[in-house]
C-alpha cells in the first residue's frame, strides 16, 4: 500500500466562511514533506488536468519547487483553474522571473510560499505576476503581512495556510484573511446542540420519506404549500438550474412533475443540509456536498445505479449533525432513514458504510485512504477520478 498514490484536499475558505478552492497534494504516513520532489508534483499536475473544467474562480492550489518541472513539460489541462505555489527563492533573479513568466502565459496562477516583508517594499517586478501570498499562520505579523499584500500593483491575495482549528480561522477572519483549513470535518465547530432539527427541517424530512415512499404528487403538493420560503426554492430552483425547460413553471404540482422523484429526494436533501437555525457554514456544506457526490462516485460499478442516491445521503448526511447543530443519533429517529444508511451514518457499517470510510479517509493527510481502497478492491486512479469529479461538480451547486 502506498498512501502516495491517494489525493487528500485542504479547503480554501474565507473570512465569510466560503469555500474558495483547495489546496492539493498527496497522503503521507509520515511528516508532510513541505518539499515535493519533481514526481509528485508531476503526478499531481497530470491528474489535476485529467479533472472536469471546474466552474470560475474554482481554483487548485499545488506546491511545487522550480527545478521539478521545466515550464514547457507541464499539463496544460485545466492550467486557468490551478495555482502553482513556489518558495520565494524558487522565483528570485532573472531565471525564477523567466520561469513565472512563462508559467504566466500558459495560464497558470502563481503563488508565493513564505514571502518576506523586504519583497514587497523593494518593488520586484515578481509581484505583478502573483495573485496571493501564502504566509504561516504563526507568522509575527499577518497583519502587516496583509497591508503590504493589498498595496501591491496588482494588489495581492494574503493565504494564511495550514489553519488548525476554528479559533485560528477566526483570527483570521478577523483580519479579512482566508485560509486552508485541512482539519474541517475533524474539528467541529462548537455550536449551541438540540435534540430536535428545527420547524422547517422536519417538513423537508417529512416530504423525504412522503417522496421514498412515493407519495401522489397532490399529497407532495399540499405539503409543500404549508412552507412559502420552500415552494418559493423549488420553483426558483426548477426555473434556474439548466433544466432547458421552454416555459415557466409557476405551480408546484408542475415542478414536482418536471423534476421527478429522486432529484426531487436529492434537492431536498441538499436543501435539509442548508436549514440550521445555530450558525451555517456555507464552506461546511460544500464539504458536505463534495462527500455526497464522491460516495456516489466511488459505488458507481460496485453497487446497482438504483444506490446511487442512498450513497449520495450517507455522504450529504455524514455531517449533517455539525450542520444542524443536532447529535447524529438523535437526527436518526427523526429522518426515517432505510436501516442501511442509518448503520452507515452511525457506524460505518453495512453496504454504504465502506465507500462513507473512503471519502472520509481522503480528507485527511496521514494516509488512511490506502487500507480502506484495498478493502474495497478500488484502485488509486479510481479514487482520485471520483474525488477530483466530486471537487469540480460541487462547487457553485446549490439548492
Amino acid at each position: 500500500m502506498n498512501p502516495g498514490n491517494y489525493l487528500v484536499r485542504a479547503p480554501l475558505i474565507d473570512a465569510a466562511q466560503h469555500l474558495c478552492g483547495y489546496r492539493l497534494s498527496w497522503q503521507h504516513s509520515g511528516e508532510r514533506a513541505r518539499t515535493p520532489g519533481p514526481a509528485p508534483c508531476h503526478r499531481l499536475l497530470e491528474l489535476v488536468a485529467q479533472f472536469p473544467t471546474p466552474p470560475i474562480p474554482s481554483r487548485f492550489f499545488i506546491e511545487i519547487q522550480a527545478g521539478a518541472v521545466l515550464a514547457e513539460s507541464l499539463p496544460q489541462g485545466n492550467a486557468a483553474a490551478t495555482v502553482l505555489m513556489f518558495p520565494q527563492a524558487g522565483l528570485s533573479g532573472a531565471q525564477g522571473m523567466a520561469l513565472a513568466t512563462s508559467l504566466k502565459a500558459q495560464g497558470f496562477g502563481l503563488a508565493l510560499l513564505t514571502p518576506e516583508a523586504a519583497l514587497f517594499e523593494s518593488g520586484d517586478p515578481l509581484l505583478a505576476l502573483l495573485g496571493q501570498v501564502i504566509a504561516d499562520p504563526a507568522h509575527p505579523d499577518l497583519a502587516r503581512l496583509a497591508r503590504l499584500a493589498a498595496l501591491a500593483k496588482p494588489a495581492l491575495d494574503l493565504v494564511v495556510d495550514s489553519v488548525p482549528h476554528w479559533q485560528a480561522f477566526d483570527a483570521c477572519a478577523a483580519l479579512g484573511l482566508a485560509g486552508f483549513f485541512g482539519n474541517l470535518c475533524a474539528a467541529p465547530r462548537r455550536l449551541p446542540s438540540s435534540t430536535k432539527a428545527g420547524s422547517q427541517s422536519v417538513l423537508i424530512l417529512q416530504l423525504m420519506k412522503m417522496v421514498r415512499e412515493n407519495a401522489d404528487i397532490r399529497e407532495l403538493d399540499n405539503t409543500l404549500k404549508r412552507d412559502a420560503m420552500l415552494s418559493y426554492k423549488l420553483l426558483r430552483y426548477i426555473n434556474t438550474a439548466g433544466f432547458g425547460l421552454h416555459v415557466q413553471v409557476d405551480s408546484l404540482r408542475h415542478a414536482i412533475t418536471m423534476l421527478g422523484y429522486q432529484p426531487l429526494y436529492r434537492w431536498l436533501a441538499l436543501l435539509l443540509a442548508t436549514t440550521s437555525e445555530v450558525g451555517f457554514s456555507q464552506a461546511l456544506l460544500q464539504t458536505a456536498i463534495v462527500r455526497g457526490r464522491f460516495v456516489e462516485l466511488l459505488g458507481k460499478g460496485s453497487l446497482p445505479a438504483s444506490e446511487s442516491e442512498n450513497l449520495f445521503v450517507v455522504g450529504l448526511f455524514s455531517l449533517l449533525d455539525q450542520l444542524l447543530g443536532v447529535p447524529m443519533d438523535q437526527l436518526m429517529r427523526q429522518v426515517f432513514l432505510p436501516d442501511a444508511i442509518v448503520q452507515a451514518l452511525l457506524h460505518r457499517e453495512n453496504i454504504y458504510g465502506p465507500f462513507l470510510a473512503l471519502a472520509e479517509a481522503c480528507e485527511q493527510e496521514s494516509g488512511a485512504a490506502a487500507a480502506v481502497a484495498d478493502s474495497l478492491f478500488m484502485t488509486p486512479s479510481q479514487v482520485n477520478q471520483a474525488h477530483g469529479s466530486a471537487m469540480v461538480w460541487a462547487q457553485g451547486l446549490a439548492p
